[in-house]
């Protein structure tokens, strides 16, 4: 459909899961796509999708101005920031070490920073765009086990927020939304690490018991909802949230459909 043809889009980790998912799809609709990443897998999907890889760590300040000029001089322009790299660290606050709660927050929330920070003057240059952030479920309610992991897409939250209104105070014409997936089906379930349990998560089993629909989301469902975000269809959307959940935010409905099953009939 070429919903984003012409446009040169940057995503940061990008070289798997959800990720890859938004990479392959943007190039799919026509943009050019630079994939940044720590895992070298990503050079092998930037030359499947026609784009390029670059081998960055989003929380290294001094190597975020390669980045942008790297993707003007391959594309000619910049028009599209995915911050999607992340990690993430399920443990209880008492078994959770200050390295722990540091590294969190240097990818999730200063690597989000960075992100938006070098792509507002370069997506300006450009004539304008938009800056997709990928927050969470956990950044918009709390989560036992994850109380550190929650603080760091809560603050991704508010800070597109804050972003998208310092960008139209400026008359920037840089859009920035966030995108909070649910339980998707991705890598990162087996390489969480974590205590108290001996085998890694199964997401299709966490999703059967917390998401109303009963299945777990796809990476590809995200990537959908990011491309909406990048291309002009949203035109007219900035600082808000895109949930992607299979409902886990609206509530819970098996005490619901018990009470009706087994209620008096009048």
């Amino acid at each position: 459909m070429g919903l984003v043809q012409g446009k040169v889009a940057v995503v940061t980790g990008g070289a798997s899961g959800i990720g890859a998912a938004c990479a392959r799809t943007l190039a799919r609709e026509g943009a050019k796509v630079l994939i940044t990443d720590l895992d070298a897998a990503g050079e092998a999907l930037a030359a499947e999708i026609g784009g390029a890889f670059l081998r960055h760590d989003v929380t290294d300040e001094a190597a975020w101005p390669e980045v942008i000029a790297t993707a003007e001089r391959r594309f000619g322009a910049l028009h599209v920031m995915v911050a999607n790299a992340g990690i993430g660290i399920s443990k209880p606050i008492l078994e959770t070490s200050m390295q722990e709660w540091r590294r969190q927050m240097a990818v999730n929330v200063d690597g989000v920073f960075l992100s938006v920070k070098f792509a507002i003057p370069a997506i300006a240059r450009a004539g304008g765009g938009s800056i997709v952030l990928m927050s969470s479920v956990a950044g918009l309610r709390g989560s036992a086990g994850l109380a550190c992991y929650s603080a760091t897409k809560g603050a991704v939250r508010l800070f597109a927020k804050s972003a998208a209104l310092e960008c139209a105070q400026m008359r920037a014409r840089v859009r920035v939304n966030s995108v909070h997936p649910g339980v998707i089906d991705t890598p990162i379930w087996g390489k969480l690490p974590s205590t108290g349990r001996n085998a890694p998560i199964d997401p299709r089993a966490l999703a059967a018991d917390m998401v109303p629909i009963g299945e777990v989301g796809l990476p590809q469902d995200i990537a959908n909802g990011v491309l909406f975000l990048a291309s002009d269809l949203s035109s007219h959307m900035t600082g808000a949230e895109l949930v992607i959940d299979g409902g886990i935010t609206a509530g819970r409905i098996r005490g619901i459909v018990a009470s009706t099953q087994s209620g008096e009939r009048g």
